[in-house]
């Protein structure tokens, strides 16, 4: 089905992230066992308990709209999570790996953030239910706080590490 609507780009855009969420929540367990810092594998952990929840969230949303979501696949989130593998695969396992992943785990959360605002503005100028607006709020406020936690790490503790490995 064409994208003619704005509504159509939203449940388009919707279903984008929800194969993104899904995608995500296979990924992070291989980066968590990637990882070296004791920290950064927590963190790997909250997220992919997060990122299970947005997914209920967006299923919350498509129940709380009536749209129904498209089958197709994030080719974004695909990108991102091969560029992950592509560095668990290359840089040897350690504090330089953990910066790697650092830097693919924000790529992604950037992704999200861009995403989950996108839907939030189609979602007001939509004129949608309060609650739907509210749910993907939360979920956005996370990818932010995600992205804010991993920077935090990086530049607290896995940059100075990797710098002198």
């Amino acid at each position: 089905m064409p994208v003619k609507t704005l509504e159509d780009l939203f449940i388009h855009s919707l279903s984008d992230v929800y194969s993104a969420e899904k995608q995500l929540t296979k990924a992070l367990p291989k980066m968590a066992r990637a990882a070296s810092s004791e920290e950064l594998k927590t963190l790997f952990t909250a997220h992919l308990e997060e990122t299970q929840g947005q997914v209920e969230r967006i299923d919350q949303v498509v129940e709380a709209s009536g749209l129904k979501l498209k089958r197709i696949k994030c080719a974004a989130m695909e990108g991102l999570v091969e560029e992950s593998q592509e560095t668990i695969e290359e840089v040897e396992k350690g504090p330089v790996l953990d910066a790697g992943l650092i830097a693919a785990a924000q790529k992604v959360e950037h992704y999200e953030i861009a995403t989950y605002g996108t839907l939030c503005a189609l979602a007001k100028t939509l004129g949608m239910d309060k609650r739907i607006i509210e749910l993907l709020q939360d979920t956005l406020a996370e990818e932010k706080g995600a992205d804010q936690k991993l920077s935090a790490l990086a530049a607290a503790q896995v940059n100075e590490t990797a710098v002198a490995a």
